[in-house]
């Protein structure tokens, strides 16, 4: 390590006060400025899917330009860490990748990573970004945040406890909510707030599928996933290893298994939930009733194939007496396809052609001029909208702000994901107490899964 190396790092995680009298005194410094030629250094926490087919080359796409670089990956299955997910990064980034047997070895002997981007399984994701932040790293944390309320509760106060000794924005945690990235997003949120629209009455949202494999992973690689080659208790949290012993399938095929998953909820409404919330500034919905079950595809999984939830908001800034947002799909069928409209009496947002319709002018219009085009505007030949959300958050880096989707964006989905699936599963309407930072069936907080 060189000397300019060593003097970011050091600054990086310095004195607390110190930092804490700059912002005091009105300034907001880049705590990289100290080593300005020297590269961030990023790893992987969970070599998945997702970080190699998207997260990876959004990453790839931006990091000679903006001054990053992926030096190291941390998984729990020694298999896939050392026979593919070594040589393929190494490959992929022409450089040489440190490998670690799980995050807490990573933060323990990789003193110099600078920030983490975690693609693990969706009931891990806010208490692996709890630990990053914990041990000084910034971190890119795909969605859902979360998909029970002790684990969101863990990630929010992580946050808040680095803010308050004076690191701001404590940690630049970006939530992988990439529509808050998206330029056309941008222009309907601005068209909802200019007043043209009108009052907001009710979202209609859906996202239908006709895949029975989805989720599902090939039988070869479910029977090669060894328990010695793996540490179960680790992967597992907090659910008691008691309750849910070795199974290579919930392992890999976690979306479909309940508590490691809420599947349709965590995977594809939290996205189109998220943007409600960020349109309308409510931090979660009122109550929700919801409903599903496996019609289809009876293969052993537990998750839904089939799920409707209805969630009442309170009043906002576009409706002062609250609206209602209903969210559907199905993975049986996928005709309708995907859905995300907004309604009022005065007209209609329709996000996925880009358009406005105002009844009274019999009148329909674009969002934005290139609604489409503005998506692409820092693709890196990967989603277009994951490439600037990836970008923003290297952005975000730099100057030492809060990116797109912060914390408290992450917080908002994942409250809205756990209430619809706490009603599904129990057959009951859920609330959020905010007191207790709780979602509530029946008067009583609810987990739905055994905890140690």
């Amino acid at each position: 390590m060189n000397g300019s190396e060593t003097t970011r790092r050091d600054f990086c995680k310095g004195a607390a006060a110190g930092i804490a009298g700059i912002l005091a005194a009105g300034a907001a410094p880049s705590l990289y400025a100290a080593g300005a030629n020297s590269k961030i250094r990023v790893a992987c926490v969970g070599y998945s899917d997702r970080f190699r087919a998207t997260l990876l080359p959004c990453f790839l796409g931006h990091a000679g330009k903006e001054g990053f670089e992926m030096v190291a990956v941390a998984d729990l299955w020694k298999k896939r860490l050392f026979e593919k997910a070594v040589p393929e990064m190494e490959k992929r980034t022409g450089g040489k990748i440190q490998a670690f047997r799980s995050d807490e070895e990573l933060y323990e002997k990789g003193k110099d990573i600078d920030a983490v981007i975690i693609s693990t399984a969706d009931f891990q994701h806010a208490r692996h970004a709890a630990r990053a932040v914990e041990a000084g790293k910034d971190v890119y944390c795909e969605k859902p945040m979360a998909e029970d309320m002790r684990s969101a509760n863990l990630l929010l106060d992580a946050v808040d406890a680095k803010r308050k000794a004076g690191f701001a924005p404590g940690a630049v945690l970006q939530i992988g909510s990439q529509r808050r990235s998206g330029a056309a997003y941008h222009a309907a949120k601005q068209f909802l707030e200019s007043g043209r629209f009108g009052r907001l009455a009710y979202v209609d949202l859906c996202w239908n599928v006709n895949q029975s494999r989805r989720w599902r992973r090939d039988e070869k690689l479910v029977k090669s996933l060894r328990k010695e080659d793996v540490d179960w208790n680790a992967w597992l949290l907090d659910r008691d290893p008691s309750e849910y012993g070795f199974d290579p399938r919930k392992y890999l095929e976690f979306r479909l298994f309940w508590p490691f998953s809420s599947g349709i909820p965590g995977q594809w409404m939290c996205h189109q939930i998220d943007t409600v919330g960020w349109f309308t500034g409510l931090k979660h919905p009122l109550s929700a009733v919801s409903s599903g079950g496996i019609y289809a595809w009876d293969d052993g999984r537990q998750s839904f194939d089939t799920f409707t939830t209805i969630l009442e908001y309170g009043p906002s800034k576009l409706n002062g007496k609250g609206f209602q947002a209903v969210f559907s799909s199905r993975q049986t069928n996928q005709e309708r396809g995907n859905v995300e409209r907004y309604y009022g009496p005065d007209g209609v947002i329709d996000l996925c052609r880009g358009t406005y319709t105002l009844y009274k002018k019999r009148k329909t219009a674009k969002l934005a001029q290139d609604y489409k085009a503005a998506e692409t505007a820092a693709d890196t030949g990967a989603d277009p909208l994951a490439s600037a959300h990836m970008l923003d958050w290297m952005k975000c880096i730099k100057e030492r702000k809060n990116p797109n989707a912060p914390v408290e964006a992450g917080y908002g989905h994942s409250v809205a994901l756990i209430m619809s699936n706490a009603a599904c599963r129990t057959g009951m309407k859920a609330s959020f107490d905010e007191k207790t930072r709780q979602v509530v069936v029946d008067g009583k907080p609810w987990t739905g899964y055994k905890a140690v």
